[in-house]
């Protein structure tokens, strides 16, 4: 019998996701909001188009998340989009784990836009469909913590790239985690 597949992958409690979570708590909406679409853009999903070409759904949300952010469309456009169109080509896609993380990881990403919290799902999603993607279904559980673990420091390293020193106006979170 296959092993039962979690959804998102890291640890909440571990060092490096404090140290996100820290980080992310020193800046401000706007700089959190622009790593998030940028690294769902940039590095998750590309693995949800090459599991999924033509599939277009959760490029829709990040563009309307932009758009949004650019002042093009109000928020129930963009979070129908999300919900519609990037959520539900998830929950359609039970038979490819990575594909199926990578569209929950954009739309963590895209719904940024809303609420700054869903920013850790970028992570933990992400971290999924990475290792879903890079080492497949049957691995340890050793070595998707380690993945899990090197792309939390990859989200840090996005994040410091971007990074606001001394940021005047850190947004202010409250993480139920």
């Amino acid at each position: 019998m296959p092993k039962k597949l979690r959804k998102l992958l890291g640890d909440v409690n571990s060092p490096v996701c404090v140290e996100l979570r820290n980080l992310i708590d020193t800046q401000s909406k706007d700089t959190i909001r622009a790593w998030c679409l940028a690294y769902a853009e940039n590095k998750i999903l590309p693995i949800f188009e090459k599991h999924c070409p033509g599939d277009s759904r959760p490029r829709n949300a990040v563009n309307a998340a932009h758009d949004y952010l650019d002042g093009k469309v109000k928020f129930p456009v963009v979070k129908d989009i999300i919900l519609k169109e990037c959520h539900a080509a998830a929950r359609e896609l039970d038979a490819n784990p990575a594909a199926q993380a990578a569209a929950r990881a954009v739309g963590q990403g895209s719904a940024v836009v809303h609420t700054l919290t869903h920013s850790l799902g970028i992570y933990f999603y992400g971290a999924a469909a990475v290792a879903y993607d890079r080492i497949g279904l049957d691995a340890t559980d050793e070595a998707y913590a380690v993945i899990a673990e090197e792309v939390c420091l990859d989200c840090i390293d996005a994040l410091l790239a971007v990074a606001v020193e001394n940021e005047p106006n850190p947004a202010k979170l409250k993480w139920n985690c």
